[in-house]
């Protein structure tokens, strides 16, 4: 009997090389994507020495329009059968709207939103038609509420959680299990890249490792949970912000996300 194979894309670190790892584990076959050719061939080695499982690296921007119908007919035309597809790619940005670079906020855009809801419209039908697949999409506890000095990564995680969302209820009873998970701060090297971590918010909410928050995602996944918080004071802090007058919510989030004194 063959392996099912699970796509990740962003797979080369943080939460999406975690994610790779839970999959080999649960005996998946892999395809691997990201920009990184070095990083995603080791990971490959990686996976292959610790699991009888087949890695396929797949060196991509998914920034570049087109990127998601490019990795589609690739993945086509070897035959493979994607069952789970996990949309993990994404970056973020930090800084006043006003003042960020308008090509970043594209490619956040892109990849964020564009290549993540061209890849599950190219994948989902041949799920469908087999009646049993996956899609785990990586929203984040900010999909919740407005991001000031991180407005356009908050919008796109936004995104995510809506689109996530509805789909789960447009697959309810298909064999299709549909899940948004939601992370808070993570051991991911996030906060480094986009100059958050000497923000209030990194401050007070320690990050947790990324492994915790990939094998929780998978089990969330797994439950058939379309939304998935990890940890309790994530949880917490969604549930009061429901309380909240959405400028109150905005003020709060600008302070969290100011540079810690």
């Amino acid at each position: 009997m063959m392996n099912q194979t699970a796509l990740i894309t962003g797979a080369s670190s943080g939460i999406g090389l975690e994610l790779a790892h839970v999959f080999a584990s649960k005996g998946y076959d892999l395809i691997i994507v990201a920009r990184r050719e070095s990083l995603l061939l080791d990971l490959e080695r990686q996976l292959e020495s610790i699991h009888p499982v087949s890695v396929t690296p797949v060196t991509l921007d998914l920034s570049l329009p087109g990127s998601a119908a490019t990795l589609y007919a690739q993945t086509s035309s070897s035959g493979r059968h994607v069952d789970v597809l996990v949309n993990n790619a994404g970056f973020g940005d930090y800084g006043d709207f006003t003042e960020t670079d308008v090509q970043k906020n594209h490619d956040m855009l892109q990849v964020n939103i564009v290549t993540l809801t061209a890849l599950t419209r190219l994948y989902t039908p041949a799920m469908l038609e087999r009646r049993h697949g996956g899609v785990i999409n990586l929203a984040s506890i900010v999909a919740f509420q407005p991001g000031p000095l991180m407005a356009v990564y908050y919008a796109s995680k936004a995104y995510v959680l809506s689109f996530t969302e509805a789909l789960a209820s447009e697959l309810a009873g298909s064999g299709i299990a549909v899940t948004a998970l939601c992370p808070g701060p993570t051991e991911t090297g996030f906060a480094d890249v986009t100059g958050l971590e000497k923000s209030v918010l990194f401050e007070r909410f320690r990050p947790v490792p990324a492994k915790d928050v990939a094998e929780f995602g998978y089990r969330a996944w797994e439950k058939g949970k379309v939304v998935a918080i990890y940890g309790l004071p994530n949880k917490s802090l969604v549930f009061g912000e429901r309380f909240l007058p959405r400028g109150v919510t905005s003020n709060l989030m600008k302070w969290m996300q100011k540079k810690a004194v």
